[in-house]
């Protein structure tokens, strides 16, 4: 399946480091710097990622109570009735929560989104993606998360050096490195990624219409079983695929937009 990691953390997050706008990019929408808890600009975006094949947003999630939690009641509701679904992007390992916190977290998902028809689902269960920065994490990460997932939980954890050495084996594997253009590891998933230029500083990864088009065609090729897209929305770090105008833009006929048209054709010149 095709994913594409998304950010529901805006208009607080058009803000960093007392800049405004953080990003070196205008998204097509009116008004440009929007706000993720608005349903338009939600459909808007569904709509968007299902032009680009994607199957489902990974959704960036900080914990109970937090923005991108009020957050995702709504997107799932905006998808509601369609195919399109949502899973939850766990952003709190980096401070190496306890197997009790991650068991409660994991409760709490699912008795209030996992039953939602519109929360990405595996054999039934509901799909969890966690993220880390900490490589030190390692085994004691997946260690922690085998023992808090008594809720049967489909965890795909972020890979680590010589993760497949590793006694405690999540159901599945994921890398998040968008300075790199693509990434592969299979059987689990392949990671491709149109840029990463962050605010304020140098870019990272420049962009190339055509090596995007040659890694989606290649991801589509790995037939591994998760396809992500770095990202949707991450505008501060650059490396979205949502239509952006102006001199640094990638608008398209479609209205759409450059990165979004080429997974439409799956990298078809």
């Amino acid at each position: 399946m095709r994913l594409a990691f998304y950010y529901p953390w805006f208009p607080r997050n058009w803000t960093q480091k007392s800049i405004y706008p953080y990003s070196n990019y205008v998204p097509c929408l009116d008004p440009p710097y929007y706000d993720s808890a608005d349903p338009a600009t939600i459909r808007n975006h569904i709509d968007a990622m299902q032009y680009g094949n994607i199957d489902g947003g990974i959704a960036s999630w900080w914990g109970q109570g937090s923005e991108e939690d009020r957050n995702l009641s709504k997107l799932l509701d905006a998808a509601k009735g369609g195919t399109f679904k949502w899973c939850v992007y766990y952003e709190l390992e980096n401070s190496a929560p306890s197997i009790t916190s991650i068991e409660s977290d994991l409760k709490y998902i699912q008795n209030a989104y996992a039953s939602h028809p519109n929360y990405l689902k595996i054999d039934g269960r509901f799909v969890v993606f966690v993220y880390t920065d900490i490589e030190s994490n390692g085994s004691n990460m997946a260690y922690r998360w085998k023992q808090a997932n008594t809720v049967n939980a489909f965890i795909v954890l972020k890979v680590f050096p010589n993760y497949a050495k590793c006694p405690q084996q999540p159901d599945s594997w994921h890398q998040y490195d968008p300075a790199w253009s693509a990434d592969s590891q299979k059987p689990y998933s392949y990671t491709i990624s149109p840029g990463f230029w962050k605010k304020g500083e140098p870019e990272r990864l420049n962009r190339d219409l055509n090596r995007w088009k040659r890694n989606i065609r290649e991801m589509a090729a790995s037939k591994a079983m998760f396809q992500l897209i770095t990202t949707f929305n991450e505008h501060g770090e650059g490396t979205t695929v949502e239509c952006c105008r102006g001199s640094q833009g990638w608008e398209s006929k479609s209205g759409y937009g450059t990165y979004l048209d080429a997974l439409h054709l799956n990298g078809k010149r």
